[in-house]
């Protein structure tokens, strides 16, 4: 269960308000003035608890769970124990996260420290929240609900609608934020683009990036990841996109609605991305490039083309997964013999080396 001394928690919620904002589902004849208290593990959780189950593995744990109530789909319900209220969803992983959201409530505590600097030409909405050490520059806009963190800088000219969130020490420049944002701690938004003129004569020149980013609404950008400004134009995220830790998203990238990009992602400048494209942990973007709605790039895929519209690649450089699999194939085969060990020999190579060498 969640630790008290960091998370705060409603008192309660009767299971007619939890059915309201899970989206779940339950039989006519369960009470639904019935209180819960709290989310837990299905081992952890007690009668007065809300539990969940969505993976195969999961079953067994849920045969045995003491919860009062498990968010579950409807081919788990013939696990779920004697005495449990099953919760039906068509997503019980989204389920959860709309319970347990109401549980414990993103609340911002209005507070504005002594130690914070906010310039006078900032406005700052109503209900903000700035930490000690915050810098909030010359003509600023927050708006209403904001939480601003320890040592978070928010440079000259930025706008930011509600709810939006900077964590300690991350930094925000050239940047028009819709409601929502999320920046993690240390993450780094607005910066010089690594733009330069290389010359073989004098060496790199650099040009001045006098674009911007642009973030829509609902966006999450993690710490440690840093999006650059645009050279000329903007960077764009639209909303609804999620980008995890330690992510380069460079100059004059657009990406587009509800992407998700994972840990270590790497995108070159001008890129563009539809909507919903995911990108797993490490995978390489050339620059200049068009990824279509929906695309799937898989981990460590370095991408040096323009990716089709549904399209799933892997591999470096990325291609269509099953052209993927059948090279991997293909390697084993190369590699083994009948009996299943490798062909290949140190002491054959050698020899063949040598051999080469002496003619």
């Amino acid at each position: 269960m969640a630790d008290p001394r960091f998370f705060d928690k409603v008192e309660s919620l009767t299971l007619e308000q939890i059915i309201a904002v899970g989206e779940v589902t339950v039989s006519d004849t369960t009470d639904k003035t019935r209180v819960f208290q709290n989310v837990a593990g299905l081992a952890e959780a007690g009668p007065e608890d809300v539990s969940w189950a969505f993976i195969p593995k999961a079953r067994e744990d849920l045969k045995n769970t003491k919860a009062g109530a498990v968010i579950v789909p409807e081919k788990f319900l013939s696990f779920v124990p004697q005495g449990c209220i099953p919760l039906i969803s068509k997503d019980p992983h989204r389920s959860y996260g709309l319970v347990a959201s109401a549980f414990y409530p993103n609340k911002v505590v209005p507070f504005i420290s002594d130690k914070a600097y906010i310039d006078p030409t900032a406005k700052i909405g109503d209900g903000c929240r700035i930490e000690a050490g915050a810098f909030i520059g010359p003509n600023v806009i927050l708006g209403m609900g904001c939480s601003i963190g320890p040592n978070a800088v928010i440079e000259r000219g930025v706008e930011m609608g509600a709810l939006c969130t900077v964590g300690a020490n991350a930094t925000v420049s050239h940047c028009i934020a819709g409601n929502k944002v999320y920046i993690y701690p240390g993450c780094h938004v607005g910066q010089d683009g690594f733009g330069f003129a290389m010359s073989p004569a004098t060496g790199p020149q650099k040009v001045p990036q006098l674009g911007r980013v642009v973030i829509g609404d609902d966006v999450e950008i993690g710490s440690s990841t840093c999006v650059d400004r645009g050279a000329m134009g903007d960077t764009v995220i639209a909303s609804g996109t999620r980008i995890d830790n330690l992510v380069q998203v460079a100059h004059n990238v657009k990406l587009g609605r509800c992407c998700v990009m994972v840990s270590q992602v790497g995108i070159a400048g001008s890129c563009e991305f539809g909507d919903f494209v995911v990108a797993g942990g490490q995978a390489g973007f050339a620059g200049h490039l068009k990824i279509g709605t929906g695309a799937q790039i898989g981990a460590q895929s370095g991408v040096m083309n323009e990716v089709a519209p549904g399209s799933v690649l892997l591999g470096a450089p990325a291609v269509p997964h099953k052209d993927f699999l059948r090279q991997v194939l293909a390697i084993k085969k190369l590699t083994q013999t009948k009996e299943g060990k490798p062909k290949f020999s140190m002491k054959v190579w050698f020899y063949e080396l040598m051999r080469k060498w002496r003619k």
